[in-house]
């Protein structure tokens, strides 16, 4: 704008100069000669004489000369309006092109930005954010969608550490706001390596094919650079294991919550191990990986392990897996079933049932497993009740309870194939579940409640 300014003022000013009167004409015009004395009319120096007489003789010659230089100033005046006009012209012109582009320009932007900022209500994900809205996505690989990384900085205020939800092996879980209707957790894996990398690949790989209401729903994922992100859907609630053994030291989960809890379970794992073609066995199931939402309905979550094809055995995978989870076949020989899953599965209800922890420390140099700690216990009725979770200690039916301990006992067996399969583990908990909760079972006390 200052050159624009600078650019007027340098056309304006030549209409100035040629219009002032100091500048009107360069003439040299001589005065008239004095008029002669009246006192001296008998003067006759020759010199004023002849003077006089030329002054009279030329006076009209410099009229002439007067009119003449006048017209030349008024064309100059002329030429110069013109030539100022005309550039006045063109600079208005293109101050009005300028101006329309940058109306255009702006108006671009401006619905760019719009764009941006709606982010969250672009391309749909897929169903299950059909009452959510839904995430602008850059690209697909599956089913899943590929999301921009500024996106995820923005919805998690640049993953500042106030929105942490909890934190694993491979990095932390973040709370990420895309709307004031649609949240999400979003899980920036910090490891580098392979591993990582597998893992990665893996979880996006699976969970792009499957969908499942006990299954948690990955709804987009994101690369930057050598960092690697997870767009998962939001579970409330958080992790089993928080309830269980969370900072609170006592668990607010009520026996029938605890039992839905296990049924979903169940469900999540029938159709991963009879529903998914090819099978699919998860590998890594425990209390951390089972996540809550708003309602505490449990989802499976973490696929990083999971595997497709059924059985395999040590020559075909790495061993993994986490203590006290890991079934005995495959941590002593590598074999790897999907009586595997049973058996964590096994070990998740013995937390539900007694609220401990699956490896607790006995002593400084000594652990001991939950599983060898309750198999003693589980089949004697008059012991069973004791160790029961104090939270929930005498709020269930005793015939219930040994229903659940005698799951819990086939589920854990060292042999695989003593353990049930999961469609039967599954349709033993139906009846034990309230219909309102998701099973066959009607009740009509105060027992019902999803909190004590």
């Amino acid at each position: 704008m200052k050159l624009l300014f600078m650019f007027l003022v340098l056309s304006i000013i030549p209409i100035w100069v040629y219009s002032s009167p100091s500048f009107s004409a360069p003439l040299d015009v001589k005065p008239d000669p004095p008029a002669a004395d009246p006192l001296l009319p008998t003067q006759k120096d020759p010199f004023f004489d002849k003077n006089s007489s030329d002054l009279i003789a030329h006076s009209p010659e410099v009229a002439e000369v007067k009119v003449v230089h006048h017209q030349d100033l008024n064309k100059k005046i002329l030429i110069a309006l013109v030539v100022s006009s005309s550039l006045l012209g063109g600079i208005l012109l293109l101050l009005s092109c300028f101006s329309l582009y940058r109306h255009i320009k702006l108006r671009k932007n401006n619905a760019k930005s719009l764009q941006n900022s709606d982010a969250v209500k672009g391309i749909s994900f897929g169903p299950i954010l059909d009452k959510f809205g839904s995430l602008r996505s850059s690209g697909k690989k599956g089913s899943i969608a590929a999301i921009e990384y500024p996106l995820l900085v923005a919805a998690t205020n640049n993953f500042d550490e106030a929105n942490t939800l909890g934190e694993g092996g491979l990095g932390r879980v973040y709370k990420a706001h895309f709307n004031d209707n649609f949240h999400a957790a979003v899980k920036k894996i910090c490891a580098g390596g392979q591993e990582a990398e597998r893992e990665f690949e893996n979880e996006v790989e699976l969970l792009s094919k499957i969908q499942h209401q006990n299954v948690v729903s990955l709804l987009g994922y994101c690369i930057h650079g050598e960092g690697r992100f997870l767009v998962y859907e939001m579970m409330e609630n958080g992790s089993l294991e928080f309830h269980l053994h969370g900072p609170c030291h006592r668990s607010t989960l009520s026996w029938h919550l605890r039992m839905k809890i296990a049924l979903d379970v169940a469900r999540g794992l029938e159709y991963l191990h009879e529903r998914c073609n090819p099978p699919m066995i998860h590998r890594d199931i425990k209390s951390s990986n089972i996540l809550l939402d708003s309602n505490f309905n449990a989802k499976l979550s973490d696929f990083g392990l999971a595997i497709m094809g059924g059985n395999s055995n040590k020559n075909d995978i790495k061993l993994s897996g986490t203590l006290g989870y890991v079934a005995p076949e495959y941590l002593l020989d590598g074999k790897l079933t999907d009586k595997s899953d049973v058996y964590a599965f096994g070990v998740v209800l013995l937390e539900l049932l007694m609220g401990r922890k699956p490896v607790e420390r006995v002593a400084e140099t000594q652990c001991e497993s939950i599983v060898t700690w309750a198999m003693p216990q589980l089949t004697d009725r008059s012991k069973l009740p004791n160790i029961v979770d104090p939270a929930i200690r005498n709020t269930m039916d005793l015939k219930h309870l040994y229903q659940v301990a005698a799951i819990a006992v086939l589920c854990v067996q060292p042999e695989p194939s003593y353990r049930p399969l999961i469609t039967d583990v599954l349709h033993s908990f139906i009846p034990l579940v309230p219909v309102e909760l998701g099973g066959s079972l009607r009740v009509t006390d105060s027992t019902l409640s999803t909190c004590a």
